[in-house]
C-alpha cells in the first residue's frame, strides 16, 4: 500500500498477530537539538498532560505536545500541520508514603529523588492518521524516541535559559593563558587520578582531566578537579559531558567559585584538539541539576488558633504552580482572570482556538489556556499523589498548574520577567496589560484591559493671574502613596518598626489635593507658581490601585508595613470627579498658536530629584515617562529603570509636527495599531509624533486621549470628534474590593506574593479565598491581610 507519510512506496501496514502496526515512517525524522524545544509535559493549548488517564501525544517531527482527551488537540496539530506521528507519554506516580516532613528548599538544595523514583512512564508511538501503532523499535523512529525521552522539558529549557542568563564571564577566563598544546589522551572518558568516568572536568589551562565534588542527585565526585585547581592556582575547567554543539557548557572558576560563562569556548576547547561540532551533550548541566526542584515556599495554612485552612476545589478555584520565584505573576493571574472582562474574551469553551503554527508561542492561545485552566475546573482537584503520615498530616491540596509557556512569552526579551528573580508584581501587570493591548483584539471579541482604562484631568491655576489650564491623561491605574508615621516601640516587644494605620480615603485625598509647584505664568509673567490639582475626569469599570509604602534609607527604597484600612463595604468616589472648566475660567493661552508645547520637565521637580542624588538626564526621562506631574512619581519609575543600558543617555524627542521618517508612515506599523483598536489618522499621528516607534506610539495614543489624530489633507469626518472616552463621568460612582494581591517581606523584588478573592461559594454570601500557589483555602483572618496589600482591584457597583 502507498504510504503517504513518505516520499517513498512502502507498505504501510504490517499485521504481528492480532496487531496490525503502521509502517510509514518520514523520512526527514530526527532528534531534538539542545537548542529544540520539546512539550512533552503538558499540553500546548490547555493543562491536559502525561499525567492524565490518556497521556499526551508528543509530535515525532516538531516536537509539540498535543492532548488526547476530550479536546483532542494532538489530532488537531496532525490534520492543520500534516504532522501525524506522535510519541505518546503517560506517567503515573509510584505510590510511596511519606515518613518525614519534606525539607526546605534553596536554589542549591536539591533532592536526589529523580523523576524515575517517582514516577512509572508508559510509551507508545503512533500514527494518528492511520491510527495505529507504530514500532517503537523500529530504527528510524526509535533514535528520535530516545531524544524526546532524554531532552528537557519546555519548562524546564525555558528555567535553565533563565539562570543561565545571570552568569557573567571573570578576568580569569578573559586573562586565560593556556599552555603549549599536547595531543590528550584519545580516551578523555575517566579521571586521571581515580577511576571516575563521568562528571568530569577539563582544566583549560594545562588539560588535566579530574573528577568533581559529588554533586546532588546521587552523581559520584572525589573532587580530583578542586584538587588540582587548589594545587596548580590553575582557575578555569569546562565539564566534558555538559558541552553541546551550540557552544553551551559548564564553565567554572575556582579562583571565584562560580559558575560562569566563556565566550572563546570553542578556541579554547581546538587548543586541547576537541572540536565542538563534534560533541554530544550526556550529562545534564549544573544549572539544569540545580532547578531539578526549584524553589519552594514552605508555609503554614493554619489559622491563628491552629486549625488546618481547608483547602477549595472547583470551577475558579484552580491553583498555580510556583515555577521558582513565580508567585508574583500568579497572584496576578488569578486575579485578573476572576474579571468579567477576562473571563468573557478569553475563557471560550466549545470555541476553537486561533490556528497557528506553534501554539505555545502564541499569546491569544496561552491567555485561553490559562483561562480554560483556571475556570473550567478540571484540573481543580486533590493531587491523588500526596499520600498523609503520622508524621505529615498534610492535608491533600491541588497539584497547580504550571503557567510556564505563558511566563516564557510574557517575559521574552524582558530584562527583568525573562528571569528566575522575584519580580513586581505592580510591574508585571503594567506590562502585561501593555502586551495584551498590543495584541491582536478580532471583532466581537474587546481588549479586556479597557475596562481598567479611565481618564485623569490636571488642574494648572496661575495664583497671580488665576487663568488655568487643563490637561487629560488617559491611564490604567493609579498610584496612592501611603503616609508613613512611625509609632513608639511598645514595651516588651521586639522592637520592630510599626506605622501607625491610614484608610483609603485619606490617600484618596492626597493623591486628588492641591499642591503648589513653582512655574513661570506664559500669560503674566508671574513667578509666583501655580496651584496644580488633579481628579477623576471619568471612571473605569475596574479601579487598579497600587499602594505605595516604600521608606528611602540611604537613597535605597525598602518597603514597609503600613496598615491600610479598606472595608469590604461599597464607597463612593464622588467627591474625587473632577469639575471642568467653570464658566467664569479664563484659559491660559496655548503655545504656538495652539500646537501642542515642546516637553519642558518641570522645574521643582527635577531640582527635588536633583536633590536626592538622581543626574539630570535622568530626572528628565523619568518626568517624560511619567506625565512630568510630581517628584514623587518619577522617582519610583526611577527605582525600576535603575538598570536600563540608556538611563544616562539625554531625553531625545521627535519634534513635534516632525515627519518622523518613512518608518512613520509604515503601513505596516499603521496597520498594527489599528489592530490594536486604534483608527488611522490616530495611529498615523502617533506615529509621527514618535518618530515611527511602536511601543512610544501607544503610549502617546493613550496619553493624548482627545486628540481625534492626523485625517492628511482630508477633513475629520463629524463623528471624529466624538471620539468615545474611556471610563464613565456618570454619578453615583460606587466601588467595592473584589481582589488584592499582598506581598510580605521588605522588598518587593522578594518575599513572597499572594492573592486574596472575594467569591460566591456555597452560599450567596460572598467569602474571602486566599490563593497561594497550588493552594486555595477559604482565607482565615482577612482583615489583618488587607492592610498589607500591595495591589487592590475595585469594581465598579452597578445599580439597578
Amino acid at each position: 500500500m502507498a504510504c503517504p507519510h513518505v516520499g517513498s512506496i512502502i507498505r504501510c501496514y504490517e499485521q504481528r498477530g492480532s496487531l496490525s502496526v503502521c509502517l510509514s515512517v518520514p523520512l526527514a525524522l530526527s532528534p531534538p537539538t539542545p537548542a529544540q524545544s520539546v512539550y512533552r509535559e503538558d499540553c500546548t493549548q490547555c493543562f491536559d498532560s502525561v499525567d492524565d488517564p490518556t497521556g499526551l501525544d508528543v509530535c515525532l517531527q516538531c516536537f509539540n505536545g498535543g492532548c488526547s482527551g476530550i479536546h483532542t488537540h494532538s489530532q488537531l496539530h496532525s490534520v492543520t500541520r500534516g504532522h501525524p506521528l506522535a510519541l505518546n507519554i503517560r506517567r503515573t506516580r509510584k505510590q510511596v508514603v511519606k515518613d518525614e516532613p519534606a525539607p526546605k528548599m534553596t536554589k542549591l538544595a536539591i533532592a536526589a529523588e529523580t523523576d524515575a523514583d517517582r514516577y512509572d512512564v508508559h510509551t507508545s508511538a503512533k500514527c494518528l492518521e492511520c491510527n495505529v501503532d507504530l514500532d517503537l523499535f523500529d530504527p528510524k523512529i526509535a533514535p528520535i524516541v530516545d531524544g524526546i525521552m532524554k531532552a528537557n522539558t519546555f519548562s524546564r529549557q525555558e528555567e535553565v535559559k533563565a539562570w543561565e542568563q545571570e552568569l557573567t564571564s571573570c578576568e580569569h577566563i578573559l586573562l586565560l593563558q593556556q599552555h603549549e598544546a599536547k595531543q590528550l589522551s584519545s580516551d578523555l572518558g575517566q579521571c586521571s587520578k581515580c577511576d571516575l568516568k563521568e562528571n568530569l572536568w577539563l582544566c583549560l589551562e594545562c588539560g588535566n582531566l579530574g573528577c568533581g565534588r559529588a554533586q546532588f542527585g546521587g552523581v559520584g565526585g572525589n573532587s580530583h578537579g578542586l584538587a588540582h585547581a587548589t594545587e596548580s592556582q590553575h582557575a578555569i575547567a569546562v565539564k566534558l559531558g555538559s558541552i553541546t554543539p551550540e557552544g553551551t557548557a559548564d564553565v567554572y572558576c575556582y579562583q571565584c567559585d562560580e559558575e560562569r560563562v566563556d565566550g572563546d569556548l570553542a578556541s579554547h576547547l581546538a587548543h586541547w584538539g576537541i572540536i565542538l561540532s563534534d560533541q554530544v551533550k550526556t550529562e545534564k548541566s549544573l544549572t539544569e541539576m540545580q532547578i531539578e526542584q526549584n524553589l519552594r515556599w514552605e508555609f503554614s495554612m493554619t489559622t491563628e488558633d491552629g486549625r488546618e485552612l481547608q483547602p477549595l476545589f472547583g470551577p475558579g478555584l484552580t491553583g498555580l504552580k510556583n515555577l521558582g520565584n513565580s508567585c508574583y505573576l500568579a497572584s496576578i493571574l488569578q486575579c485578573l482572570f476572576d474579571l468579567p472582562a477576562f473571563q468573557d474574551r478569553y475563557n471560550r469553551p466549545g470555541s476553537d482556538l486561533p490556528i497557528v503554527p506553534d501554539p505555545a508561542q502564541d499569546l491569544e492561545t496561552q491567555l485561553c489556556k490559562v483561562a480554560d485552566g483556571l475556570l473550567s475546573g478540571r484540573y481543580s482537584v486533590p493531587d491523588s499523589n500526596v499520600v498523609a503520615s503520622e508524621h505529615s498530616p498534610e492535608i491533600p491540596h491541588q497539584k497547580g498548574l504550571a503557567p510556564s509557556m505563558l511566563k516564557h512569552l510574557i517575559g521574552r526579551g524582558h530584562p527583568e520577567f525573562s528571569t528566575m528573580r522575584q519580580q513586581d508584581s505592580f510591574e508585571f501587570l503594567q506590562h502585561l496589560i501593555k502586551l495584551i493591548t498590543r495584541s491582536q483584539h478580532p471583532s466581537p471579541l474587546r481588549d479586556p484591559t479597557q475596562k481598567f482604562r479611565f481618564s485623569m484631568e490636571q488642574r494648572l491655576q496661575c495664583i497671580s493671574c488665576r487663568k488655568v489650564r487643563y490637561q487629560t491623561n488617559e491611564q490604567d491605574s493609579i498610584f496612592i502613596d501611603v503616609p508613613l508615621e512611625k509609632l513608639p516601640p511598645v514595651e516588651g516587644e521586639d522592637g520592630g518598626e510599626r506605622y501607625k494605620a491610614v484608610t483609603l480615603k485619606q490617600c484618596l485625598d492626597n493623591l486628588t489635593g492641591s499642591e503648589t509647584v513653582e512655574l513661570t505664568c506664559a500669560s503674566c509673567g508671574s513667578k509666583d507658581g501655580f496651584t496644580k490639582r488633579s481628579m477623576f475626569k471619568t471612571f473605569p469599570d475596574t479601579l487598579v490601585v497600587n499602594a505605595r509604602k516604600m521608606a528611602i534609607e540611604n537613597w535605597v527604597p525598602r518597603k514597609v508595613d503600613v496598615p491600610v484600612i479598606v472595608g469590604d463595604e461599597p464607597f463612593d468616589l464622588d467627591n474625587y470627579l473632577s469639575q471642568g472648566k467653570q464658566a467664569d475660567e479664563d484659559l491660559l493661552p496655548e503655545d504656538e498658536a495652539g500646537s501642542a508645547p515642546a516637553f519642558v520637565a518641570n522645574e521643582a521637580a527635577v531640582e527635588q530629584l536633583m536633590s536626592m542624588g538622581f543626574p539630570k538626564n535622568r530626572c528628565e526621562k523619568a518626568l517624560h515617562a511619567t506625565g512630568n506631574n510630581d517628584a514623587n512619581t518619577a522617582m519610583e519609575w526611577l527605582f525600576g529603570h535603575m538598570e536600563d543600558p540608556d538611563i544616562d543617555e539625554p531625553l531625545v524627542l521627535a519634534p513635534t509636527g516632525a515627519s518622523g521618517g518613512t518608518d512613520a508612515a509604515d503601513p505596516g506599523k499603521i496597520e498594527m495599531l489599528c489592530g490594536m483598536g486604534f483608527s488611522v489618522p490616530q495611529a498615523r499621528k502617533a506615529l509621527r509624533e514618535t518618530g515611527g516607534d511602536i511601543e512610544r506610539a501607544v503610549e502617546w495614543v493613550f496619553s493624548h486621549p482627545e486628540d481625534i489624530g492626523d485625517f492628511g489633507d482630508e477633513a475629520p469626518p463629524p463623528e471624529a470628534a466624538e471620539r468615545t472616552e474611556a471610563g464613565s463621568s456618570t454619578l453615583p460612582a460606587k466601588f467595592q474590593l473584589h481582589s488584592i494581591v499582598c506581598h510580605k517581606g521588605t522588598s518587593i523584588h522578594a518575599g513572597h506574593y499572594v492573592a486574596f478573592i472575594r467569591k460566591i461559594l456555597d452560599t450567596q454570601v460572598p467569602k474571602w479565598v486566599l490563593f497561594n500557589d497550588e493552594k486555595v483555602v477559604e482565607a482565615g483572618d482577612v482583615e489583618e491581610m488587607k492592610k498589607t496589600a500591595y495591589v487592590y482591584f475595585f469594581n465598579r457597583v452597578v445599580l439597578v
